[in-house]
C-alpha cells in the first residue's frame, strides 16, 4: 500500500465490507500503530471529542474498535456499528463480549430510536458513500438536538493531487469514484472511494440539519516525528484529512 492507502475505516457498502472481511486481522494490526491512524487521525478525533465521560457515543464504522476503546476508557458509553463481520470479530476480541457492537450498514436505516446518542464519531468512513444524504439524515435522527457529529474524511485536495501524479488530473469540483487494490496478510481486497469537493461536503451537512461548529486540519502528534522520521514530513506540511465538528440543529 502507498501512504495514502493506510488509514481508512471500514466501508458501509456490503460488497466492500466483504473485502475487509478477508484482510480484517492484518488491517486491524496495521491500524493499531500506523502513522496515519495511530499518530494522526485517531488522536485528532479524540481531541475534538474532548470530555466524553457519561456521554452516549455512536462509533459509526468502528472497524476493529481502537477508537471505541479509547472513548470507553475516557468514560463514554459507546456503541459501535460496522458493515464488516470480519472487522466486528476483531473488535469483539479487543473489546470483550459485553461491548455493544452491531453488524449494521451505515448506508441504510440505523437500528436505534430517535435521540439515542449525544455524539456520533464517523472516522474515515463517509468517503465510501456515493450519496451522503440518507446516511446523514439517519445520523441526525439518532442524535439528540445539540448533539455532535465528529467526522473525518479523505482531504479532497490531497486526493486530487494524488490522482494527478498517476494520470490526467480529474476535475476537483466533480463527485467521482476510484478503486484501489489492497494486499495485506497475503489477502487481497478491492475498495471503492468517492471524492467530493469541500463545498459539497458542507452543503450535505447543512441539508441534513447540521451546523458546522469547527473545521480542523490537524498535524500529526509530536511523537510521530520520532516513530516515523522518514514519512512524517508530508503529513506535517499538507493535510490528509479534514475533520468536521457538527452540531445537530
Amino acid at each position: 500500500m502507498t501512504w495514502h492507502q493506510q488509514a481508512h475505516a471500514v466501508p458501509p457498502d456490503a460488497s466492500q465490507a466483504s473485502g475487509y472481511d478477508g484482510i480484517a486481522g492484518a488491517y486491524a494490526a496495521e491500524n493499531e500503530s500506523s502513522l496515519l491512524n495511530a499518530y494522526y487521525e485517531r488522536p485528532a478525533a479524540l481531541e475534538l471529542a474532548g470530555a466524553v465521560a457519561g456521554r452516549r457515543v455512536l462509533d459509526a464504522g468502528c472497524g476493529a474498535g481502537p477508537l471505541f476503546a479509547a472513548l470507553r476508557d475516557r468514560g463514554a458509553v459507546v456503541t459501535g456499528i460496522d458493515a464488516s463481520a470480519g472487522m466486528l470479530e476483531q473488535a469483539r476480541r479487543r473489546l470483550g463480549a459485553d461491548a455493544d457492537l452491531r453488524h449494521t450498514d451505515l448506508a441504510g436505516p440505523l437500528p436505534f430510536p430517535d435521540d439515542s446518542f449525544d455524539d456520533v464519531v464517523a472516522s474515515l468512513v463517509l468517503h465510501y458513500l456515493r450519496d451522503w444524504g440518507p446516511t446523514l439524515a439517519e445520523l441526525r435522527r439518532v442524535l439528540r438536538t445539540g448533539g455532535r457529529l465528529i467526522a473525518s474524511v479523505n482531504h479532497p485536495m490531497a486526493i486530487n493531487l494524488i490522482h494527478r501524479q498517476s494520470g490526467p488530473r480529474p476535475d476537483y469540483f466533480k463527485t467521482y469514484s476510484w478503486t484501489e487494490d489492497w494486499a495485506m496478510g497475503g489477502r487481497a481486497a478491492r475498495l471503492t472511494f468517492w471524492h467530493r469537493p469541500l463545498h459539497a461536503m458542507t452543503d450535505a451537512f447543512t441539508a441534513a440539519g447540521f451546523r458546522l461548529a469547527a473545521l480542523s486540519e490537524p498535524r500529526p502528534v509530536p511523537a510521530a516525528a520520532e516513530r516515523f522520521p522518514d514519512d512524517v514530513h508530508l503529513l506535517d506540511t499538507f493535510p490528509s484529512f479534514p475533520f468536521f465538528v457538527l452540531e445537530a440543529g
